[in-house]
């Protein structure tokens, strides 16, 4: 369907039942398939605290749960049955929102005795989705961010997030923000299908060029790496990050865990059915065999021929274009605790 990244629903693995719709006629299946739902939910608290040894950040923060998005290979979308959805097309068409969200964060701030650590926006769903133009709850976190002088970090597929350019630059003027833009293709084509609701890479490269034009750290990923469908692009994503202003880039391979195995298959034997068997024979060669991996470490890189065929091609993009790669240590010391209550009057 156009606009959606999962070909089907696949079963919920916590389901013990599983039922079959059935439609009058294919107008109304394709109706229900394709329209977007939006579901208020009130969550008790924003902030995850992140323990895996794979991120370099500590806490996290997710406005919405699902994403219109709709990339094939999300690693994410396992995290929507737990809400009793499904990984497939409900990931894409049923989108939890958190309306509570920025109150929720001026309480997590208000904690006592609370040590301010960078917070990633976007760790499992991206804060800037298509239903961000709808509700702004990213805009509202951003602002709670610089009214208490919080650093942050930003992970996002699309090009909205200039809509807070003037938010950002009030941020970076602390030395507050610095965002990791992930651009996976150049080829149009390849985009549409793979993940078919994120910005251009046309518009992902423009939004980094006036980041970086405004003095906002701005970082490429190539997230993720996909043998026989974007692997071959390394070094010209490298280049295209460095004409465009990115003080450096990563990576991380693809991996399919759980059910977002058989949804990528899916996807692969649908999109291109004349190399899916190559497509997935050389991902299971980056996890011993298998199609995901969930081993520490090796899990983000890969292993193997290929996994280290890849790894020697990142190396020479980097020390092309960014040898001097640093990440930017953001302002954690201007944290303005307590800004409720009798104290803000003194």
């Amino acid at each position: 369907m156009k606009g959606q990244g999962a070909v089907n629903n696949v079963k919920n693995r916590f389901d013990k039942t599983e039922t079959e719709p059935f439609w009058e006629n294919d107008y109304d299946y394709e109706e229900i398939k394709t329209k977007t739902e939006f579901i208020k939910v009130h969550a008790k608290t924003i902030v995850n605290q992140v323990k895996s040894i794979d991120l370099p950040f500590v806490q996290s923060l997710n406005p919405y749960q699902g994403c219109e998005h709709g990339c094939s290979y999300c690693y994410a979308r396992p995290t929507h049955e737990y809400w009793s959805l499904n990984a497939g097309v409900d990931f894409e068409r049923k989108i939890l929102y958190k309306p509570d969200a920025p109150a929720l964060l001026e309480k997590h701030f208000q904690k006592r005795n609370y040590v301010p650590h960078p917070i990633s926006f976007s760790g499992n769903t991206d804060c800037y989705q298509p239903a961000e133009r709808k509700f702004m709850l990213t805009r509202q976190l951003l602002e709670v961010c610089l009214k208490y002088k919080h650093p942050l970090t930003i992970i996002t597929k699309n090009a909205l997030l200039l809509r807070d350019l003037d938010i950002l630059k009030k941020l970076r003027e602390d030395n507050l923000v610095a965002v990791s833009l992930s651009i996976t293709t150049l080829d149009e084509e390849t985009r549409r299908v793979l993940e078919p609701r994120t910005s251009s890479a046309a518009n992902k490269l423009r939004a980094m060029k006036v980041l970086s034009e405004n003095d906002i750290p701005v970082f490429g990923m190539i997230a993720p790496i996909i043998p026989a469908i974007n692997s071959h692009e390394i070094f010209a994503l490298a280049e295209q990050f460095y004409l465009n202003g990115a003080f450096g880039f990563s990576s991380t391979m693809v991996r399919l865990n759980d059910t977002v195995e058989p949804i990528f298959m899916q996807w692969a034997r649908t999109h291109f059915p004349d190399r899916a068997d190559k497509i997935l024979n050389q991902i299971r060669s980056l996890h011993g065999g298998n199609l995901g991996s969930k081993i520490p470490k090796e899990r983000m890189k890969g292993s193997g021929i290929l996994a280290d065929s890849f790894q020697q091609s990142l190396k020479i993009a980097k020390d092309k274009f960014f040898p001097n790669f640093e990440f930017p240590k953001l302002n954690d010391t201007d944290f303005l605790p307590l800004q409720s209550g009798q104290l803000s009057l003194f």
